[in-house]
């Protein structure tokens, strides 16, 4: 503030002296009137004339020094204004985004939970097993609302595990693609029937289909309904290559799962009729 008002009293002195000069020149012209200006005189002049030109091109180039300076500053606040403006509905349009998004994802739950057979109760990922020996995810239901051991857990895109352990408030789930898992599965196309496992990794490999089976590449497998443990008919995954040893009596099938098991957020739990969440919160979760 200090040197915007130091500049400003100079403008207003350099003004000043130009005027008290035009004044001396006006006074000295309107005194002799048409008298020829003798030696000393037109010397005055000269001075005078040039000394006054010289002020008002300072002046003239201080001020717009100093008004293109207000208007830079000017300028800058715009700026920072219109930043924090276009940050802000950045923002806004980042979580109504992801509000869209999360919407679709439910809605896609809630379709899927109303073709399933109640009881179900839906789900959310809190956490992921470290282990290196299981393929394992942590929800946020347990004993206290029915869950148990064993119950078939689902997604919109098909088989997501089973229901490991668990305790009061949450769950422990084994995925599909652990090697400990085992699920009995058909081709949707011809219903060939077969037990589909883990591989460890991102797939599954489908075992005892015998070599005269008519398995193809890209062939739909589902759940088969067997064992009481997955409803019939739910996606798990497709064909990804056939191989037909020489040896053996079986083909070698692999398998590309239905699911993204890395970017899993909300899950179905199947289940039992006659769990403690059919008895006391069938109504909820229906």
């Amino acid at each position: 503030m200090r040197k915007k008002n130091t500049k400003s009293k100079q403008i207003k002195i350099f003004i000043l002296f130009g005027s008290i000069l035009t004044f001396i020149l006006i006074l000295i012209a309107s005194t002799l009137g048409r008298q020829e200006l003798n030696g000393p005189q037109r010397l005055a002049l000269d001075l005078i004339g040039k000394g006054q030109y010289l002020i008002t091109r300072m002046t003239s180039a201080v001020s717009n020094v100093w008004l293109d300076y207000i208007a830079l500053i000017s300028v800058r606040e715009e700026n920072k204004k219109l930043q924090e403006e276009i940050d802000k509905y950045k923002k806004t349009n980042q979580e109504y985004q992801e509000s869209v998004a999360n919407n679709q994802r439910l809605a896609k739950l809630l379709h899927i939970k109303e073709s399933l057979p109640p009881p179900t109760l839906t789900a959310q990922i809190v956490g992921r097993d470290p282990s290196l020996w299981f393929r394992t995810i942590i929800v946020d239901r347990g004993s206290s609302e029915g869950v148990e051991k064993g119950m078939p857990v689902i997604t919109v895109e098909g088989v997501v595990g089973q229901i490991l352990d668990t305790s009061p408030n949450y769950s422990k789930v084994l995925l599909a693609n652990d090697p400990n898992s085992a699920i009995d599965v058909l081709i949707q196309r011809n219903r060939v029937q077969g037990i589909l496992k883990g591989n460890g990794s991102d797939g599954f490999n489908l075992l005892y289909v015998l070599k005269n089976a008519d398995i193809e590449k890209g062939d739909i497998i589902v759940t088969s309904g067997l064992g009481d443990v997955f409803p019939k008919g739910i996606p798990v995954g497709k064909v990804s290559e056939v191989i037909k040893n020489k040896r053996g009596m079986f083909q070698q099938i692999n398998v590309d799962p239905s699911v993204d098991f890395s970017q899993l957020e909300y899950l179905i739990i199947q289940l039992h009729e006659n769990s403690l969440a059919d008895k006391d919160f069938g109504k909820q979760y229906r």
